[in-house]
């Protein structure tokens, strides 16, 4: 991720703040000086900040959320929509609909209205209305894709925002505060920082120093983006490798386990075949006596399986005797 220089700061402008009359003292720690009745805003506390505010984004952006731009300003407006939808995140520049956070439900019900309009187009409905009809339902469609087009994609509420001019938009502020959503956002020489997780101090007026920031914070979540693109291209092929790993050391324990169960079994083999042999005329003569055949088939059964098994206990079938049950 590329660190912004002094120099582009202050080649931008970013360093000018507003009249000393209009301050938030809050801003107090983020300003340099006092000029000419203007405050200069610090650009090295600016250069950190931004630098933190720019590895948060791209963390957010490499786990797959999304980040909603907001800047309504004749200014800021057309800078946002052109450089956001490089890294294609969504972005309010027209107005803020009230509720559109609080209120999420309400707002995705008017995008699939705006979805309906146009599979009405598609399926042929739009050609049974009247001319009227037809005028209205554009209309309707036209200020939706207005105010709403932007964020047609946002299925979800958004993981953070990205403010230009706190002040400015401080409905979509409050709105952000009350669910818990983190706040990225230019703060300049007349707002408050402190209700602003993320603050970067910085002149939110001049097309320069908006254009400049925009501009970075869109480098690092462009950043996160192919990060996450390319974890998930490599990720099959370290499965792969780490499942063949796996195989190769199972084979060589398993072979290992193989070769010491083998001795055993050999060893057990042995012991089990003198005993069979010492032990099956006993049980075969007691069996034939009773009148029973089951046992002298499982002791057949024990001789011949006794050099392929391995060495268990001997089981011992006693029948019942005819006073007993009696």
């Amino acid at each position: 991720m590329s660190k912004v220089t002094f120099e582009q700061l202050l080649d931008a402008g970013v360093h000018f703040g507003h009249l000393k009359r209009k301050w938030n003292p809050a801003m107090a720690p983020y300003i340099f000086m006092e000029k000419n009745g203007i405050h200069i805003i610090d650009l090295q506390k600016t250069a950190i900040k931004l630098d933190e505010a720019c590895s948060a984004l791209k963390q957010i952006a490499k786990s797959g959320r999304k980040i909603l731009f907001v800047a309504t300003k004749k200014q800021a407006k057309d800078i946002v929509a052109e450089k956001v939808k490089r890294v294609n995140m969504p972005f309010v520049t027209e107005r803020w609909p009230g509720g559109m956070l609080t209120n999420f439900p309400t707002i995705r019900k008017a995008v699939k209205k705006m979805s309906s309009i146009d599979k009405m187009a598609t399926d042929g409905t739009f050609d049974n209305l009247s001319k009227r009809e037809k005028l209205q339902v554009n209309r309707q469609r036209a200020k939706l894709e207005k105010n709403l087009g932007s964020i047609s994609d946002l299925t979800r509420l958004p993981a953070a925002l990205f403010i230009v001019d706190v002040s400015k938009e401080n409905i979509a502020v409050k709105e952000a505060r009350r669910l818990s959503i983190p706040v990225f956002a230019m703060v300049d020489t007349n707002s408050n920082p402190n209700i602003i997780d993320f603050p970067i101090p910085a002149n939110d007026d001049a097309s320069k120093s908006i254009s400049l920031i925009i501009e970075l914070v869109a480098n690092a979540i462009e950043e996160g983006l192919q990060e996450r693109k390319f974890e998930k291209d490599s990720e099959p092929v370290r499965d792969k490798k780490s499942r063949k790993g796996d195989a190769e050391d199972l084979d060589e324990e398993e072979m290992e386990e193989t070769e010491e169960e083998t001795a055993e079994f050999e060893m057990g083999a042995e012991v089990r075949t003198d005993e069979a042999s010492a032990d099956i005329p006993t049980e075969i003569e007691g069996a034939l006596l009773d009148g029973d055949i089951e046992p002298v088939v499982d002791a057949a059964k024990k001789v011949k399986l006794a050099k392929k098994a391995a060495p268990a206990k001997k089981i011992v079938i006693k029948k019942p005797k005819k006073d007993d049950e009696a």
